[in-house]
């Protein structure tokens, strides 16, 4: 079987596209990856080249998040298209729901929501997007529907798309995964937290607060400059920039802490990654954490740092619950694997070319 599968090099769609196809290579399915918005760097092209069954196009169309309007993404259904024909791809695999707008009729299309402007919106400011955005929410709304499967990566997620989209038909959950990051490393008086900070609901305003009332340190890595030059500057968190995976997966090795303070997060995939590694989890209390972490973390309103500082300090202080929470942790994590993942996205592939051969 054949796929293309859209992904971009900025955000979490690259680890989700790059560990998803390695994974469905054990399936016999080829990969092509038709990479949008800016070009990966040296590191990321050479993790492509390590895989056996994948094949990586960067097409220089844009993300739909950073446009200003629609007319900038009409060419993007019919480049995809040609070039899923020109390669003989059984099915599409589209990352973002707008790429399906315009998409021919023949060709089987799955979409992946893995967050969208308008339940970033309501969750990050409330209410609906303004006027000049309501484009984005109507084409987002489009491709869904003309998409012959729909994945979201938690039933809060789902929950929050129907909210926003309305009743969508072929809407299925399939969860994020991680390999696993069991470590015997013993773990080290620090607190480490992970997101692209230059997004508001990433919450690095209380991310840094937090900082400033911890017993401990907190270092905080990802991106701090947006895809428009703007930086984000902490004052009490120490700021790692960047991270390759492996670093990330070392610092995380090493914490004794993962806390996030996010406002919006449809699945979070560092803290299934932090989990993985065994670290005692503080989250903000969000439906998507809730949902997964139920039992195995410490939750703390949004917004509240002093919350957080007090969680964090807690368990500081008491090594034997940090552990015994950093182990409920690790055990929930390996119930996310890549091979239960890639089966499941396999059983929406198999949904998607049913329902195109049916309307055929």
């Amino acid at each position: 079987m054949r796929v293309l599968m859209t992904i971009d090099a900025v955000g979490g769609v690259w680890r989700y596209g790059l560990d998803l196809a390695r994974e469905l290579g054990a399936a016999d399915i080829a990969c092509l990856l038709a990479g949008c918005g800016p070009e990966p760097d040296a590191a990321q092209r050479q993790e492509c080249r390590s895989l056996r069954n994948v094949t990586l196009e960067w097409t220089g169309l844009p993300l739909d998040w950073m446009v200003a309007e629609a007319a900038a993404l009409h060419e993007v259904a019919d480049m995809l298209a040609m070039m899923a024909r020109n390669w003989g791809a059984h099915l599409a695999h589209l990352n973002l729901p707008s790429q399906a707008v315009g998409f021919p009729a023949g060709v089987p299309v799955a979409v992946t929501s893995h967050s969208c402007l308008a339940t970033w919106w309501h969750a990050v400011k409330g209410g609906d997007p303004p006027p000049d955005w309501r484009w984005h929410q109507a084409m987002t709304a489009q491709g869904m529907r003309r998409a012959d499967a729909i994945m979201v990566p938690t039933a809060s997620h789902a929950d929050a798309v129907v909210a926003a989209y309305g009743r969508l038909d072929h809407l299925r959950v399939v969860a994020n995964a991680t390999t696993s990051f069991e470590s015997n490393r013993a773990k080290e008086p620090f607190v480490f937290a992970a997101g692209r900070w230059w997004d508001a609901g990433k919450n690095v305003a209380t991310a840094d607060a937090v900082a400033a009332l911890s017993h401990w340190p907190v270092r905080l890595a990802g991106a701090l400059t947006d895809p428009n030059g703007s930086q984000i500057s902490p004052h009490h968190a120490l700021a790692l920039g960047p991270l390759t995976p492996s670093a990330t997966q070392a610092e995380m090795s090493r914490a004794a802490i993962f806390f996030s303070p996010a406002l919006y997060e449809p699945f979070g995939l560092a803290v299934l990654e932090a989990a993985a590694c065994g670290c005692a989890l503080v989250l903000s209390d969000i439906p998507s954490f809730r949902e997964l972490w139920t039992n195995a973390a410490l939750f703390v309103a949004p917004r509240d740092s002093n919350g957080f500082a007090a969680a964090i300090n807690r368990l500081a202080e008491a090594p034997s619950e940090r552990r015994a929470l950093g182990q409920r942790a690790a055990m929930r994590a390996r119930e996310f694997t890549l091979a239960r993942q890639a089966e499941q996205v396999q059983q929406v592939y198999a949904a998607a070319l049913r329902a195109k051969a049916l309307a055929a």
